[in-house]
């Protein structure tokens, strides 16, 4: 892939050493002393370069919904910025700060970064000769520390529910670093292929035989727990009392008197409630409104003189409303007639003579040729308005 030739002009006799698509035809290079983002000639701006030195003394990002903010900062020259999309945080931060590593003279000739991890505000770079950890807002500054895998004695990993702890001995000392889980996988392996590879090992046990002490040390037998014994819990040393008039999972509700006389109320209670809802008419469940008694009335009396009850029929359930039939067939008899009455009749552009009219014709074809513009337009608009949208999606 062929590098823009304002990008050459740039280089300074220095290789490029990775670069990374920010969309389009937009850029990012790296090389060992600079990073250099390239912009296309687009809608928002012409063709350029910007130039980063890697020998910064702080790097910080500022990641939003559709950018991230990288910002330098630097002792004489003060702070500079650039922004990349918010999908390309990842690829871009790797190159440039192992870029900002090797400026600042942390990493050795030669030596590769395999893999930067962030877990909340806590950085961990894995190279192939070192461990380097940053806790902070920044992603780096002078604050860091570094473990060299030849100060290395011993590596361990303890599971856990949420995070796996990273337990590397660095001349007999532990440092414990929390990775969580859905990553931990991860920087475990790429971290032990790195020691093994400079170690020349092919295992854990093999590491920690070559590189381990003959006892584990002091500081790493503790698991760090307190032993509280199986007496007292020490979160609530004085329980409240348990209620006394509590029964066997059943809960009571006592009135200041004796058992005997809560009874007898709650039985009187039962019974005056019964009372009172066989004298309340609307509580029986023989109540019914009039209009049905006086209906049964009139069937037992048909009955009593020999006929059989009627049964009211539907006209006449209708009549009982103020509904007439009728009148619900007319309603739905003049609905359908104004559906039809209302119908639009057939358009023709015939004209009187049973051809086809001369200025209707052209009067469509005008309508035609404006359409077409119209179309055309707003098809060129829509381009405008993916590249602009393409163009800051780009972080320019």
């Amino acid at each position: 892939m062929s590098v823009p030739g304002i990008v050459q002009s740039t280089l300074d006799g220095e290789e490029i050493s990775a670069r990374v698509s920010l969309g389009g035809e937009d850029e990012l290079f790296i090389t060992p002393t600079n990073t250099i983002i390239y912009r296309a000639d687009g809608l928002l701006s012409d063709e350029s370069v910007d130039k980063f030195p890697h020998d910064a003394d702080r790097l910080t990002l500022s990641e939003g919904r559709r950018k991230t903010k990288f910002t330098l900062e630097y002792a004489l020259e003060g702070t500079t910025k650039f922004s990349v999309p918010a999908s390309k945080t990842d690829a871009v931060l790797h190159p440039v700060l192992a870029g900002v590593l090797n400026g600042n003279g942390i990493t050795d000739a030669g030596e590769t970064v395999v893999k930067t991890y962030r877990f909340s505000e806590l950085t961990l770079i894995i190279t192939s000769d070192r461990l380097v950890k940053h806790i902070g807002e920044a992603v780096w500054d002078e604050d860091y520390e570094e473990y060299h895998f030849d100060d290395v004695t011993h590596l361990a990993f303890e599971d856990g529910s949420v995070a796996t702890q990273i337990v590397l001995t660095v001349d007999g000392r532990p440092q414990r670093i929390k990775a969580p889980n859905d990553e931990a996988n991860d920087c475990r392996e790429r971290l032990k292929r790195a020691l093994f590879e400079y170690h020349d090992v092919d295992s854990l046990a093999e590491l920690n035989e070559v590189v381990g002490e003959d006892e584990e040390p002091v500081a790493d037998r503790s698991n760090g727990t307190v032993d509280f014994g199986d007496g007292v819990d020490p979160l609530d040393a004085d329980p409240p009392e348990p209620d006394e008039h509590a029964g066997d999972g059943e809960t009571t509700v006592t009135t200041g008197e004796s058992n005997g006389s809560s009874r007898t109320e709650s039985g009187s209670q039962t019974a005056s409630q019964s009372q009172s809802q066989s004298s309340d008419p609307l509580a029986s469940d023989s109540a019914v409104p009039d209009a049905v008694d006086a209906s049964r009335d009139r069937d037992r009396i048909a009955e009593s003189d020999g006929q059989p009850a009627r049964r009211e029929s539907p006209e006449e359930t209708l009549d009982s409303t103020g509904i007439d039939p009728d009148d619900l067939l007319d309603a739905a008899t003049s609905t359908t007639d104004v559906a039809t009455e209302t119908a639009p009749e057939s358009t023709s552009i015939a004209g009187t003579s049973g051809g086809p009219d001369p200025e209707i014709l052209d009067r469509l074809e005008d309508l035609e040729a404006a359409v077409e513009r119209q179309n055309d337009r707003i098809e060129k608009q829509q381009q405008t308005i993916e590249q602009l949208i393409a163009e800051l999606r780009q972080g320019r």
